[in-house]
């Protein structure tokens, strides 16, 4: 090997070991990450205090969870064609952000918020959130209070009456929204990306939204 050449080796060997650490780092740095108060909800005037009934029959305030964040869903457990996908592909993402981010995911708490109280007694809540999620909390109260919390959540719901009083179904919107401390709006789920083929994808899609916006 000619002088130049082992000259040239003996450079480029040198700017690896000066460069190597720099590089490692580089490598090892965590994301950029969003400003919150750059959230497509930040700022927006949704949510307010509420008390509800979980499904054990415990009275449950929204104060218990404003130190971390929330995942927010309204629906009810008769819904024919929506609610139970919605609330599995959040749950199932969910679950994966608690796999690869096991300390932020400790911060969500999950909570299923019924549109149909007359329907959706504790009791039925249990069985309904016990098919998704070990945490998941199912949240029902009297009609006037189901009333207060969706209308502070701009939450549309209107009973559509059955052939039976009671074989009615609830039109309401598909809203599942991420609250951040304070119960702060932050954004809401992509629980029904039209980008993806049926419900393949959609919870990589709510694992991508949660660790865009947890701290």
């Amino acid at each position: 090997m000619s002088g130049r050449a082992m000259n040239k080796k003996n450079h480029i060997q040198t700017l690896l070991l000066i460069a190597g650490p720099f590089l490692l780092s580089a490598c090892d740095a965590p994301p950029t990450q969003v400003p919150l108060d750059s959230a497509p909800l930040a700022g927006a005037a949704i949510g307010a205090p509420f008390t509800l009934t979980d499904q054990s029959g415990k009275s449950r305030s929204s104060s218990e969870w404003e130190g971390g964040y929330q995942l927010v869903y309204f629906g009810y457990t008769s819904c024919p064609d929506i609610c139970t996908p919605d609330t599995q592909n959040l749950m199932a993402g969910l679950k994966l952000f608690e796999q690869s981010e096991p300390k932020l995911a400790a911060k969500i708490q999950p909570l299923f918020i019924t549109i149909d109280p007359q329907r959706d007694t504790p009791q039925v809540l249990a069985q309904f959130v016990r098919a998704f999620h070990p945490r998941l909390i199912g949240l029902t109260g009297t009609p006037e209070k189901i009333a207060a919390v969706t209308k502070s959540y701009a939450i549309y719901a209107s009973r559509v009456e059955g052939s039976r009083p009671d074989a009615y179904l609830m039109s309401h919107s598909q809203t599942p929204y991420l609250l951040g401390p304070g119960n702060k709006p932050l954004a809401l789920m992509p629980v029904d990306d039209p980008k993806t083929e049926a419900n393949e994808g959609r919870p990589q899609a709510v694992v991508a939204e949660l660790t865009k916006w947890l701290r």
